[in-house]
């Protein structure tokens, strides 16, 4: 029987030491302007070898994108970004890297497709930080204000689209790492500044909102007689709601933005051995968090949850160097 309690609470801690080890000289530096010990001293140290830490740099500037916490890459060992990036952006233009990738996730996937919502520069099989073209979902209060890639809006991590019996699939990538979350109930309101209110209005009401009963109306969202204190409103399924409305939405205004989709999956990349993520017993469901969420939808195929190791494990041979790498840093 596995022993539970000392896995959640000895992963975040045996990361932490493959990150210091891995990096043990240029450990030191500052996170949210303090010294961390799960800080680099220099953020360009944080990419793995095989990506040009100059040109994702650039990529994030062209594309107008933010960094996680800051204007620059974080220095974070820890990052999820990181962690995304480093997994995803050296196949990016990679074809057969990609359709591997995604045959990983659905194995009756028959090809990849360019992308075209990145500058013509950057265009490849995998975009990142990616947001819909109009807001759908009442985030920015009103349908033609501009949405920013990966800041104060549903962003999602990574993107494929990928083709599958003749129809365009939005694979919509959420890339977690280290991450664990407690209770907290996001439909409360938080002090005066009612943002517990404004999250429910968002995606269950009509005051004021250009989409109105963004759940009531979702065909993959199950309908609940109340969503105040609901699994909507808690970690880590908040940002499944979110997601799983913004990739409904997208199918559904496809004539209005660029990354056209006939439909799509969303994919929770997590660590096997993040089970206070993946294994925890959530007290909104009483179950684990698969169990939890595919609860919620009507159709589970729509949802997959798997392993970064695991997403990697057909890549072309070309990228055997890259996988030892990612090994050694993020799969043990």
């Amino acid at each position: 029987m596995r022993n539970y309690y000392y896995e959640i609470m000895k992963y975040k801690d045996s990361q932490l030491s493959i990150q210091q080890k891995l990096f043990s000289n240029k450990m030191g530096g500052e996170f949210n302007g303090k010294k961390c010990e799960c800080a680099l001293q220099n953020y360009q140290d944080n990419f793995v070898k095989q990506i040009d830490s100059n040109e994702v740099e650039a990529y994030f500037k062209d594309n107008g994108i933010n960094w996680w916490k800051g204007r620059t890459p974080t220095t974070h060992t820890l990052s999820s970004q990181i962690a995304c990036i480093n997994h995803l952006y050296s196949i990016r233009t990679d074809y057969d890297a990609v359709l591997a990738v995604a045959r990983q996730i659905d194995q009756e996937i028959d090809s990849v497709d360019i992308l075209y919502n990145d500058k013509e520069k950057w265009r490849g099989y995998i975009s990142f930080e990616v947001v819909s073209e109009h807001d759908h979902l009442n985030e920015k209060r009103g349908k033609n204000k501009k949405l920013t890639r990966g800041s104060q809006c549903t962003s999602i991590d990574a993107v494929i689209l990928a083709h599958k019996k003749d129809r365009h699939v939005l694979l919509a990538i959420e890339w977690k790492y280290v991450e664990q979350y407690y209770n907290e109930d996001k439909s409360k309101n938080q002090n005066s500044k009612q943002s517990g209110s404004t999250r429910v209005n968002n995606y269950t009401g009509g005051k004021n909102v250009p989409e109105p009963n963004l759940i009531q109306k979702s065909k993959q969202l199950k309908n609940l007689n109340t969503y105040e204190g609901s699994v909507y409103f808690y970690e880590p399924f908040y940002q499944l709601m979110r997601q799983t409305l913004w990739a409904e939405q997208m199918v559904k205004y496809r004539d209005e933005e660029i990354i056209k989709a006939d439909d799509y999956i969303n994919v929770h990349v997590i660590p096997t051995k993040n089970v206070k993520l993946r294994d925890k017993i959530y007290k909104c469901s009483n179950m684990d968090l698969r169990s939890t969420w595919v609860q919620q939808l009507n159709d589970a195929s729509k949802y997959i949850l798997i392993s970064p190791d695991k997403l990697f494990e057909t890549l072309p041979c070309l990228y055997n160097d890259l996988k030892k790498t990612l090994e050694n840093r993020y799969w043990q």
